[in-house]
């Protein structure tokens, strides 16, 4: 550990809104804005907090480009789990050379000085919270989508984001460092190569149906108090947590929040709807399944997943129409219908006659994927995207900003399939204007101790 804390160093990588350092600036006897060496005393370091499926391949990746000092979860199988694992810690020459200290509570990771990034991978009603308290602790933060719980808490994390904009803030939607798919076809419909934009159809998949499920022993290596977090304390049964907790509108949305968090947020990204103020009109039901009754957008059993199976829901995004979808003929995906052309882009490829042809040949540049990157080389990895941008500063290519607009259109999806009925949004105001029954689900009441900071 150096004397003079890193700490100095990272705090100047200014994201600003959208501010991007242009030239390199002298701090403390470091050049930011310049590629610093990787010496081993100088590697950023990352405590990664939640350690399930998507945490624990957070942790491996970043394996590869920082020092992992600490590890958090609270189901202890989990964080045995990641901790014994030999692609995860600080490795020299691709070999595993140190073990990250181990801990329950999160806190203690951000109650560390020599933690340069916290790496979030809890569930999604935790994500929100600790971002915000890891920011306070001077912390960069990377976060698993979806970034937000509900519509309450996009607000929230943005004036965290502002207020504490010498800290870089990352969220995990990894189509937007693919290149060749989405990157390419948000910058082909940016230049109008499929002329006017007249629908969108997104595929994101059903929930399935599951259930009912017994009452159960919580385990003894599981915090299930701290995991419930600001979400009601219920009896326990274990399809409701960690690798299930998804399929229960208590504490997600399904895949309205789960693929909506992706590929809604190219359709903000495409259409260039990623400033505040800016979203869908009016949201509009036309086939809606759940697995259990709703009782005024509530589920009536508890013991089964609860979230929607079959879903067609129309959202107006000024002249175009974008159409959520469980199941259409090109599978996962999103369609997209121009009045010169259509194309469909998944994580595969683009298929369609625009592509076919090469119609971005000579159209699309070099110059536009960096633009697209805020500024930066365009680098199909969003995790190195990040560490570029803590080291040098600037926006990242999955920023907070333009994600919250994304997650808010999640939120109104699922709120409209909730209810059953159509639903007027003013994005301006972020608000249903006269309706006050929808504007009840855009915040949840949070349990007593588990408040999320007001900056």
């Amino acid at each position: 550990m150096i004397e003079r804390t890193r700490r100095d160093f990272l705090k100047v990588a200014t994201v600003g809104i959208p501010m991007i350092l242009t030239s390199p600036t002298i701090l403390a006897g470091v050049t930011v804005g310049a590629e610093p060496a990787e010496g081993a005393n100088e590697r950023l370091r990352v405590g990664h907090i939640g350690l399930g499926g998507m945490g624990r391949g957070d942790a491996s990746d970043f394996s590869n480009l920082a020092d992992e000092v600490a590890l958090c979860d609270v189901d202890g199988g989990n964080l045995a789990e990641a901790a014994k694992s030999g692609g995860i810690g600080t490795k020299r020459d691709g070999q595993k050379v140190g073990t990250p200290d181990t801990y329950g509570d999160y806190r203690r990771v951000l109650d560390r000085n020599d933690i340069d990034i916290v790496a979030i991978g809890t569930c999604d009603h935790w994500h929100v919270k600790i971002a915000i308290e890891a920011m306070q602790a001077g912390k960069h933060v990377f976060c698993q989508k979806p970034l937000t719980f509900t519509i309450e808490e996009g607000e929230l994390i943005r004036r965290a984001c502002v207020k504490y904009s010498d800290r870089v803030f990352q969220v995990g939607t990894q189509q937007r460092a693919q290149r060749d798919q989405f990157a390419l076809a948000t910058l082909m419909i940016r230049k109008g190569l499929l002329g006017d934009i007249k629908k969108m159809i997104v595929n994101i998949g059903p929930s399935p149906v599951g259930g009912p499920f017994p009452l159960a022993d919580v385990p003894e290596t599981f915090d299930y108090e701290m995991w419930c977090g600001q979400c009601p304390k219920v009896p326990y049964r274990t399809e409701r947590c960690l690798r299930t907790f998804r399929y229960w509108y208590e504490y997600a949305g399904g895949t309205f929040t789960d693929w909506g968090a992706h590929h809604l947020d190219f359709v903000h990204w495409a259409l260039d709807y990623s400033a505040k103020g800016q979203g869908p009109t009016r949201i509009t039901p036309t086939t809606v399944e759940h697995p259990v009754a709703l009782k005024d957008g509530y589920p009536t059993p508890d013991d089964r997943f609860n979230t929607c199976t079959k879903f067609d829901i129309q959202c107006q995004f000024g002249d175009t129409e974008v159409h959520v979808c469980s199941h259409t003929p090109d599978g996962n995906g999103v369609l997209v219908e121009g009045t010169k052309g259509r194309m469909n882009v998944n994580r595969e490829q683009i298929k369609g006659t625009p592509m076919e042809e090469k119609w971005y040949d000579g159209v699309v540049t070099e110059d536009d994927f960096t633009a697209l990157a805020h500024g930066k080389s365009f680098d199909g990895w969003h995790k190195r995207n990040f560490l570029t941008c803590v080291r040098e500063g600037g926006l990242p290519i999955s920023d907070a900003f333009s994600h919250v607009q994304a997650m808010n259109s999640c939120h109104l999806v699922a709120i409209a399939a909730r209810l059953g009925r159509e639903l007027v949004w003013n994005p301006t105001g972020e608000k249903f204007d006269g309706d006050e029954q929808a504007q009840s689900f855009t915040a949840r009441e949070r349990r007593v101790g588990y408040d999320i900071p007001q900056v």
